[in-house]
């Protein structure tokens, strides 16, 4: 299926089996002839799919360079960018070539920081191969890097010029990782799709849910409730913060485990299981919901507890992108479905969690 996504700059999301060994194809139309391709990839990926991203490129006449780096979170660096600079600058790149990144979200975010940077920019094209790189991540033209102190803190919108979603290439995950990355699905079902979310909720690992049945309509789903906030505030300054229901706390756990032994999944399904329970007693949100999310997360296979004293959480939320001085916009759900953003102090949100 293409699902378009029309902001300032205009791009399709092509999720469908079969389309790594298309990506050539499909990207062959969007660059004049003689583009240059700098392929984005890490250690774990490329070896899996660089080659067969490479022939489907090479294939319609892109010369090819490659820049490979460390997997994991923790080379979520700008130093790796800097090397990513070195790289394209060697290869004698220019701002008409064009970045394809391969990979997951730390993958598609570096990469696309490196696009929207050098040489003051150049296009990108992101072929996701992970459950929350093809759900969530590859979608909205968000790119950065961690800092030491903060995940995320230095990025950029830039907007890529395509999106190639394969779902065969989920079928290499660890099991724990293609569970993990349902953490991003549960969420879009929880902030705007009920059925979905009921569908993922009567699932499981043992019952081979939905998701694992049909992932060409799940990813796309999932993809088309990200593009309908992004294309309703394509800055993240208003609605799409929606988008960020368990991110608060989830990235503050991210923060306290120094982005090790702990995916981002896994975090932002607690920090969901925690907005709930500040909804639930606020009054904001329906009873149970928080415990009918943890029953979601629990058939893959996720935690539900956040390990931390509650203080800690709420003091590593500090440097929160959706923060403003002492108050964060905090997002909660009403029911599931449907979700609304709430300004709180963090004194607040602590006496809430409390």
């Amino acid at each position: 299926m293409n699902i378009e996504v029309r902001t300032d700059r205009p791009y399709t999301v092509t999720v469908e089996r079969g389309a790594l060994d298309r990506a050539g194809e499909l990207l062959r139309p969007l660059k004049k002839p003689g583009t240059r391709v700098m392929l984005i990839s890490d250690s774990n990926v490329m070896p899996l799919y660089g080659r067969r991203l490479r022939e489907s490129l090479e294939g319609v006449g892109f010369p090819v360079g490659e820049f490979i780096f460390p997997a994991g979170e923790e080379h979520k660096q700008i130093d790796t960018v800097c090397d990513m600079y070195r790289a394209l600058s060697e290869g004698g790149f220019t701002r008409t070539d064009l970045i394809v990144t391969l990979g997951g979200g730390v993958t598609g975010d570096m990469g696309g920081f490196a696009a929207s940077t050098f040489l003051r920019g150049m296009d990108f094209a992101q072929v996701p191969t992970t459950v929350v790189s093809q759900a969530d991540a590859s979608v909205g033209g968000k790119t950065g890097v961690d800092l030491p102190f903060g995940k995320n803190l230095v990025g950029a919108f830039h907007q890529p010029i395509a999106v190639i979603s394969d779902p065969d290439a989920l079928s290499t995950l660890p099991k724990h990782y293609f569970n993990d990355g349902l953490g991003e699905v549960i969420k879009h079902g929880a902030i705007a799709d009920k059925e979905l979310f009921e569908a993922l909720e009567r699932g499981g690992a043992q019952e081979q849910s939905i998701a694992l049945e049909d992932l060409e309509q799940v990813m796309g789903r999932s993809v088309s409730i990200k593009r309908d906030f992004v294309e309703a505030d394509t800055k993240d300054t208003g609605r799409r913060m929606i988008l960020n229901f368990g991110h608060t706390c989830g990235h503050a756990l991210e923060k306290l485990h120094g982005f090790r032994d702990i995916s981002h999944g896994e975090a932002v399904g607690i920090g969901m299981v925690l907005a709930c329970k500040v909804g639930e007693r606020l009054g904001v949100t329906e009873p149970g919901t928080g415990e009918r999310i943890a029953g979601a997360l629990k058939k893959y296979g996720m935690p539900t507890e956040p390990g931390f004293a509650l203080e800690e959480i709420v003091a590593a939320t500090a440097l929160d992108k959706k923060s403003d001085g002492d108050t964060v916009r905090f997002i909660l759900l009403p029911r599931i479905g449907e979700s609304l953003i709430r300004p709180m102090t963090r004194k607040e949100l602590l006496e809430a969690l409390s």
